[in-house]
C-alpha cells in the first residue's frame, strides 16, 4: 500500500483521535480544520473512553506499520504525536498507582509476548530441544550426567529427592519457609536476568544461558528419573514449573530481541535501535519478574511440602500451566484492552 493510500484509507480515524484529544486537553479548537473535515464547531460531545481507547489502539497498529515500511517522516511524526498524547491522556495520575499496574498485567505484557512471538519461538527452541536431548541420553545412560555436572553434585540431587529428606528440591540452609522464598527470589531473577542482559553481547549471551538452562535442566531430569525419583522430582518441579520455566524463556526472548537489534539496526543507528528494543522488551522483563516471585512463592511454601500428596501436586502444576499459556495467549486481546484502558480514562 503506496503512503497516499494508507493516509487516505486511516485518515479520518486519526482526525477522530486528534479532535478527542483536543476536546479531552481543552485545547482550542481550529475551525479551519473543522470546515475542512464538514463539521461545525458546535457543542463537542462527552468524552467517550472506550472510542478513545480503540483509536488510540487502532493509531499504535498504524505508526507500527508506518515505521515497518519506512513510510514518509511526517506521516510518521504525526503517528507518534497522537499515540504519545492519547497514552498521557489514558494513563494520567496512574504511572504508578494502581491502574497502570492493572494495565501492565492485564494487557501489557500478554501484548507484549504475543507481538515478540519470533524471538519466543526461537527462545523455546533454543530451551526445549536442547532439554529433550540431554534428558534422554541421561536417561538411557544416568552416567551422562558426568558430562554436565560432577560426581558430587549428581550425589546430591540423588540426596535432594531421596524419600529420606524432610523436605524436598534444593538443600534447606535456611531456618524457615520465608528466608527460602527469600533465596529463590534473589536465585531466579538472577538466571532471568543473565538471559535477558546476555542478548547485549549481539544475543550470544542470551542464545548460552538458554541453552545452558535447558541442557541442565533437562539432564537432571533425565537422571533422577532413571534412577527412580520420578514422583518426588517431577511433583515438585510440576507447579512453579509453570511460572518460572516460562519466565526464563521469556527473558531470553528479550534478550534475543535486543541482540538482534544490535546485529540488525535497520535504518537506524545500533544505539537508537538498542533503545527501542529494550523499550518494547522491559515491558517483558516487568512480568518475567512478577512470574519468578509467584514461582519462588510457590517452590518455598509448596512445592517442597511433603504433606501434600503428588497426586495433589499434579493436578494443581496442571492447572497452572494451563492458566499461563491460557493468560499469554489470550489475555489483553483488541475487545479487553479497550475496556481496560476506557476504565483508565475515566478514572482520570
Amino acid at each position: 500500500m503506496t503512503p497516499r493510500l494508507f493516509e487516505a484509507k486511516n485518515g479520518p480515524l486519526w482526525d477522530e483521535l486528534e479532535q478527542a484529544l483536543d476536546r479531552a486537553e481543552k485545547r482550542p479548537r481550529d475551525k479551519a480544520k473543522d470546515k475542512q473535515a464538514a463539521k461545525p464547531a458546535g457543542k463537542p460531545k462527552p468524552l467517550d473512553g472506550a472510542r478513545l481507547a480503540e483509536l488510540y489502539r487502532r493509531a499504535c497498529e498504524h505508526l507500527a506499520l508506518s515505521q515497518a515500511r519506512a513510510y514518509p517522516i511526517h506521516l510518521t511524526q504525526r503517528l507518534e504525536s497522537l499515540t504519545q498524547r492519547a497514552h498521557r491522556l489514558i494513563y494520567r495520575r496512574h504511572d504508578y498507582g494502581v491502574a497502570r499496574l492493572r494495565q501492565l498485567v492485564l494487557v501489557d505484557f500478554p501484548q507484549a509476548v504475543r507481538q515478540q512471538r519470533w524471538y519466543l519461538l526461537a527462545a523455546t527452541l533454543l530451551f526445549v530441544v536442547p532439554a529433550l536431548a540431554t534428558g534422554l541420553a541421561c536417561y538411557f545412560d544416568p552416567g551422562f550426567i558426568l558430562h554436565i555436572a560432577s560426581a558430587e553434585q549428581a550425589q546430591e540431587f540423588d540426596r535432594m529427592y531421596s524419600g529420606s529428606e524432610r523436605s524436598l528440591g534444593r538443600t534447606r540452609s535456611a531456618d524457615t519457609d520465608w528466608q527460602m522464598f527469600g533465596y529463590y527470589v534473589m536465585h531466579n531473577i538472577g538466571i532471568g536476568f543473565q538471559c535477558f542482559a546476555g542478548g547485549l553481547f549481539l544475543g550470544i549471551g542470551a542464545v548460552f544461558f538458554i541453552l545452558f538452562n535447558g541442557v541442565f535442566l533437562g539432564a537432571v531430569a533425565g537422571y533422577l528419573t532413571a534412577r527412580g525419583h520420578t514422583e518426588n522430582f517431577w511433583s515438585f518441579v510440576v507447579t512453579h514449573g509453570a511460572f518460572e520455566l516460562t519466565a526464563i524463556v521469556l527473558a531470553g526472548a528479550a534478550g534475543l530481541q535486543l541482540g538482534h537489534a544490535l546485529l540488525a539496526p535497520g535504518r537506524h543507528t545500533r544505539l537508537e535501535a538498542l533503545r527501542r528494543a529494550a523499550a518494547e522488551a522491559i515491558v517483558i522483563v516487568y512480568g518475567v519478574i512478577g512470574m519468578l516471585v509467584i514461582a519462588a512463592a510457590i517452590e518455598a511454601f509448596w512445592s517442597s511440602a511433603r504433606w501434600v500428596l503428588p497426586e495433589v501436586k499434579y493436578g494443581v502444576g496442571g492447572a497452572c500451566w494451563l492458566f499461563v499459556f491460557a493468560y499469554l495467549g489470550l489475555q489483553g486481546r483488541p475487545a479487553r484492552a479497550a475496556r481496560t484502558a476506557a476504565r483508565s480514562v475515566h478514572a482520570g
